[in-house]
């Protein structure tokens, strides 16, 4: 059951970021998913003239760890409200000299080394095989990309983030082994949420945003708690600046495959699909069954 509020373009705010005060005639929609509660209520009002809907993936206060997060849930309950287009904003450490803490980099690929997270809605009784080759919907990267240069903030288009379980940061090895692999930055929430994002064909993009040099490093500090958090606050208004200079220029038509990334993917006979699955899924589904 679809139900539209007229916010095309959600923003799902990570560490640090678990509010955006200055959206217009706010509510909270409260959703209950097949999959269970999203992360918090769903925040939903107008930013630079726009319907938008917020949603803090860690849940306000932070109470959900990295595999923790209800990724399921956030996106088929974003998906319910009609969204087509999802900002992500994510720390991150950076495995690159050149990405200094505080840059923010537009990644184009995604490495998974998560181990215990679902990541597809299509089980239990239903199989679907989605391309994945290009992770990040590329329209909604190059409108960030250009809206973070016009935000007047550091920022490098393109890269690799490998993405952890956690929620322990990587060992000395780990890390130095990631370099080897030509990794650009690490976190830990882009996946399940942006394999999930693809099932559901919303556009997915992320503003990942460096706290510092993970591990790796000989001459800065390790990462820490208090280090993320410090640099945390100042990359935050950073996201907040871009994603401002970013909706206006969000397209009104999609065109790229992002919108019919099911189409032609659902492998399991159509008469053989449970009822349950159905309408498990009937946001997904009934535009193709």
């Amino acid at each position: 059951m679809m139900e539209l509020t007229g916010a095309r373009v959600a923003i799902i705010g990570g560490s640090g970021f678990y509010d955006f005060p200055d959206l217009q005639g706010h509510r909270e929609v409260q959703l209950q998913t097949p999959f269970g509660q999203p992360s918090d209520a769903i925040i939903t009002g107008r930013l630079a003239g726009l319907p938008v809907a917020f949603l803090p993936r860690h849940g306000r206060g932070h109470r959900f760890s990295p595999g923790e997060v209800p990724a399921r849930a956030n996106i088929l309950a974003l998906k319910r409200l009609g969204v087509e287009w999802i900002i992500s904003v994510s720390a991150c450490g950076s495995m690159r000299e050149s990405i200094a803490p505080l840059d923010v980099v537009i990644p184009d690929q995604l490495f998974d080394r998560t181990r215990a997270r679902p990541s597809t809605f299509f089980d239990q009784g239903i199989v679907a095989h989605v391309g994945f080759a290009d992770p990040f919907c590329p329209a909604l990267s190059d409108v960030l990309f250009r809206a973070a240069g016009q935000a007047g903030t550091r920022v490098h288009k393109g890269g690799t983030y490998v993405c952890i379980e956690g929620p322990q940061f990587s060992t000395r090895a780990e890390s130095r082994i990631y370099r080897t692999w030509g990794v650009d930055v690490i976190g830990m929430t882009a996946l399940p949420e942006a394999k999930l994002a693809r099932e559901a064909e919303i556009c997915y993009a992320t503003l990942a945003l460096a706290t510092d040099y993970d591990v790796w490093h000989e001459t800065a500090a390790p990462v820490s708690v208090e280090l993320v958090v410090r640099n945390l606050l100042a990359n935050v208004e950073s996201g907040k600046r871009i994603i401002r200079a970013a909706l206006p220029a969000v397209p009104g038509e999609r065109t790229c495959p992002c919108a019919t990334a099911l189409e032609g993917a659902i492998i399991t006979q159509r008469e053989r699909i449970p009822e349950e699955a159905r309408s498990r899924l009937a946001p997904l589904l009934d535009k193709y069954l």
